[in-house]
């Protein structure tokens, strides 16, 4: 019985340190709210109704990833995606982003026109990215975008960034009209059916409708609106595609890969670079600059992109999302299939593993563009480099062999 008492005692104590503990972490972000980001809030024009308004009941939500929270500063918890997943699964779903767009082509094709003709960005890139952002406005939305900016600005390993999202919110509340309970969020904070960070949404929320508001979450032309003036906003060419698949000849190196690496079209057509089914690039593209795209290297589908092909990574960085966008507004446009080149065997690795082999090629004079675990084009291409300068033909992609001998 003495034994059992003091295993209780100890559990009840426990119980009682964890209490504590998060009842600190609450009391800290209580703090944090009232003497660091209240006056930086008002200093920007933000009355004490609305902030108070935005912040009643809200608490700290620890399960949130990427916290550095107190007492464990420079460790922030575990990342979404901790496996790097095969190139190929990202695409798993585009069927419902195709079919779902050929749907509203018909239904918005006025708007749309209309969107292209103001920005140039065609229609089917608008309802790509409208159906991979949010099912065209049909994905559930979970969070509190307070509880979310908050809890991120207070403890995220970025926090000056999800700082200057939770103020732009507020002024959302303050100046734009967006009621408290619109302000739902994804886990990283994006709203609506665009999925716009709040100074997004300040900045390149458009009213498409002529309400008078700027709604991305209950209106269509809103959101159309909304995500061509965020492409052209950043510098979405009018008249050229986003990119072409293409079959790479052996001769031309992977390692050639990059937007930095750009020459005009009918250069790389020279080298023997082709449009994949045999058909040309278009006319006017061949005196424009394009850019080698491979993003499982030798081991998928190969492009040749344009410049817009990066104004699509401006709204999520990332190659194969805008990948995604591009190939899914092609399918929507006209009708065109799954890409032609495959996607090979992809061994199963940890971002950690990734991101060791990264560090290695760092130390070895490469620019990877950083060790963060995900293969951009830098990393692909100096695994590229390494390969040719070691002997070996290159691949440009990460295998479970090249990760413990670069190691």
């Amino acid at each position: 019985m003495a034994s059992l008492a003091r295993i209780l005692i100890l559990i009840v104590a426990l119980l009682a340190a964890a209490t504590a503990g998060a009842q600190s972490v609450e009391d800290r972000f209580r703090a944090w709210l009232e003497n660091d980001l209240w006056p930086a809030a008002r200093s920007g024009g933000i009355s004490r109704d609305t902030f108070d308004a935005a912040f009643k009941g809200v608490r700290p939500n620890l399960k949130l990833p990427d916290l550095v929270l107190p007492g464990r500063e420079g460790a922030p918890q575990a990342q979404h995606q901790a496996e790097f997943g095969a190139p190929a699964n990202y695409f798993a779903h585009i069927g419902g982003v195709t079919s779902g767009g050929r749907a509203r082509a018909g239904r918005y094709a006025e708007t749309l026109a209309a969107i292209e003709r103001r920005t140039g960005v065609p229609g089917g890139i608008v309802l790509a990215i409208w159906g991979r952002e949010s099912g065209f406005g049909g994905a559930k939305i979970p969070h509190d975008a307070f509880e979310v900016l908050g809890t991120k600005a207070f403890l995220a390993a970025r926090r000056d960034m999800f700082r200057r999202e939770v103020l732009a919110a507020l002024e959302m509340m303050e100046r734009h009209g967006v009621s408290r309970g619109a302000m739902r969020s994804s886990w990283a904070g994006a709203l609506g059916q665009p999925q716009f960070m709040p100074t997004s949404y300040v900045r390149y929320a458009t009213d498409g409708d002529g309400d008078g508001r700027r709604d991305i979450w209950n209106s269509v032309p809103d959101t159309l609106w909304s995500i061509a003036n965020y492409l052209a906003s950043h510098g979405w060419v009018k008249g050229r595609d986003w990119g072409f698949e293409v079959t790479v000849p052996e001769t031309v190196s992977c390692a050639l890969e990059g937007p930095d690496r750009g020459r005009r079209i009918a250069d790389w057509a020279a080298m023997g670079v082709k449009r994949v089914s045999g058909r040309p690039f278009p006319e006017h593209e061949m005196r424009q600059e394009g850019y080698l795209l491979m993003p499982a290297g030798r081991s998928g589908p190969a492009f040749i992109a344009t410049p817009n092909f990066y104004v699509l990574k401006e709204y999520n960085e990332s190659d194969l999302y805008a990948l995604f966008v591009g190939h899914a507004a092609d399918r929507i446009a006209y009708g065109d299939s799954a890409f032609a080149g495959s996607w090979g065997r992809v061994d199963r690795l940890l971002r950690s593993d990734i991101a060791a082999m990264q560090r290695a090629l760092e130390a070895r004079g490469y620019d990877v563009g950083g060790a963060d675990g995900l293969p951009g084009f830098r990393t692909r291409r100096s695994i590229g480099e390494w390969q040719e300068k070691n002997g070996m033909a290159p691949t440009c992609f990460p295998d479970a062999d090249l990760v413990r001998t670069i190691r």
